[in-house]
């Protein structure tokens, strides 16, 4: 027998109802018990919460311990076996070929010719880490950092590793890491974005906007580029004659119009979206160009950042930035040490030294001096900082000559400190050689989970409906934050 569309749905109705009331509604209560774990009611509370206003502050799932994050971003893949990841024993062993199954933008090999550390190594702070000669400022700092030397990636080939790193994807399309921020705590600043990202003078990483993209998520929830010189935000400035007054009428205009199409139609719509990314502009004209002037910092905080040295001076601007932005109130910054192609970041395939003496050199005051200054304003308890690049490199030669090294995604090294993270450790180990993770092996998930739980977010509850799917940014599996790290 044939059920016409109008019988189907009113058995649905029955069933429904029978399954809420039955048992005087206790089927309902430990339904409503089994959303509510799931987060059902807080993410809907969430959606209409941000109806009007998509980046309006929301309450975190639990306390957290750090506010905002500042991702130190080495593009191009430092060496750990050159910089945090000591290996005494490949001392002596320069120019022997050994066995090692490696895999890079060269392919998979079986062997190949050492090429031992090319910078010693010494031991810092009362936890007597071991640090390359590259980092003697970051060296002082051990105490507060803790590595993780055992991670691991699904890529070695920069565009998809990047992706990877940036949004828990090796393809384009899904929300970076600072997205999923915006999204899930909003801003507490309402003149500035809540995801910035600051690049390198030589220009963008490898696939460019798509590591800082929304992807399927709102645009309001993209990352912001921020110039550390000239007019911080490119287009921001309206069109010559546009005066203050003028736009604030437009977009009282906008919002009369919205308000009347919420009303009739009771349901959020983009537009509502699109003003709030307008009115955000317009009150960024005014604050974004006094949050990159540094005019107000003194002479000490200059000179210890390295503001004025050729080498240091462009990525210690940045770092200052970065730290009056979370002044500010700004969620997610990213800063880029290295951009366009070849020497130009830490892709080291030619001459290790040259390579590696040049962003090292550039990087390690400038981060040293950010940590110290978090922490003297007594900001780094609240302030998560992530250092680390897409993937790390081979412990073995490219080519026949020289001492350039090619990607390895099998193991590296990444560091974090503070918000709430444990200072002076280290977890997990490489082999002998650097070439694999072997002890605790870290996938960049586990990195994401304790991103998220230590900005008081659930990296298993933090989803958003889209494709038919609740995506997430650890993916579907259950992810556990590094717990080991969590102070």
């Amino acid at each position: 027998m044939r059920i016409n569309k109008k019988d189907r749905q009113f058995c649905r109705r029955v069933r429904r109802e029978f399954l809420w009331q039955t048992g005087a509604g206790f089927g309902a209560v430990a339904l409503a018990s089994m959303l509510d774990a799931d987060g059902f009611f807080s993410s809907a509370q969430a959606a209409e919460e941000t109806l009007g206003n998509p980046l309006a502050a929301k309450p975190p799932h639990f306390a957290p311990k750090a506010k905002s994050i500042i991702f130190l971003f080495m593009y191009g893949g430092p060496s750990h076996i050159d910089t945090f990841d000591y290996k005494p024993s490949m001392v002596g062993m320069d120019g022997k070929t050994v066995n090692v199954k490696t895999f890079g933008r060269g392919g998979h090999r079986n062997a190949g010719r050492v090429v031992e550390p090319r910078w010693k190594f010494k031991q810092y702070g009362e936890c007597g880490k071991w640090v390359s000669d590259l980092f003697p400022h970051v060296g002082q700092c051990v105490d507060d950092i803790a590595f993780l030397h055992s991670m691991t990636a699904d890529s070695p080939i920069h565009g998809s590793a990047m992706l990877m790193m940036n949004s828990g994807k090796i393809l384009s399309g899904s929300p970076a890491l600072g997205s999923w921020v915006n999204y899930g705590l909003g801003s507490v600043n309402e003149n500035l974005p809540g995801f910035v990202v600051m690049l390198d003078p030589t220009g963008g990483p490898i696939s460019g906007a798509k590591n800082w993209s929304s992807g399927y998520m709102p645009a309001t929830y993209q990352g912001t580029v921020l110039r550390s010189k000239g007019s911080p935000i490119l287009d921001l400035q309206p069109p010559k004659g546009t005066t203050r007054e003028v736009q604030r009428e437009m977009l009282d205009s906008l919002a009369a119009i919205n308000a009347r199409h919420m009303q009739s139609h009771n349901q959020h719509s983009d537009l509502a979206s699109r003003i709030s990314s307008y009115e955000l502009a317009f009150k960024m004209q005014e604050h974004a160009p006094e949050a990159v002037d540094l005019s107000s910092e003194d002479a000490e905080t200059l000179e210890l950042y390295g503001v004025g040295n050729p080498k240091t001076d462009d990525f210690g601007r940045r770092c200052i930035i970065a730290r009056r932005l979370v002044e500010r109130g700004v969620r997610c910054i990213q800063l880029y040490s290295g951009g366009a192609h070849n020497d130009d970041n830490w892709d080291a395939h030619g001459d290790l030294e040259v390579n590696h003496n040049r962003h090292a050199g550039a990087t390690d005051q400038p981060v040293a001096a950010l940590l110290k200054d978090l922490k003297r304003r007594g900001l780094l308890d609240s302030t998560l900082v992530v250092w680390g690049g897409e993937f790390g490199r081979q412990p073995t030669a490219e080519y026949a000559q020289g001492s350039g090294r090619d990607h390895n995604s099998y193991g590296f090294t990444m560091w974090m400190a503070g918000g709430g993270i444990k200072g002076g450790v280290s977890l997990g180990t490489t082999d002998e050689l650097g070439s694999a993770a072997v002890e605790k092996p870290l996938h960049v998930k586990h990195l994401h989970a304790t991103i998220l739980h230590q900005l008081g977010l659930h990296p298993n509850r933090l989803s958003y409906f889209y494709g038919g799917l609740d995506q997430k940014l650890v993916g579907v599996e259950h992810v556990d934050p590094i717990q080991e790290i969590i102070a």
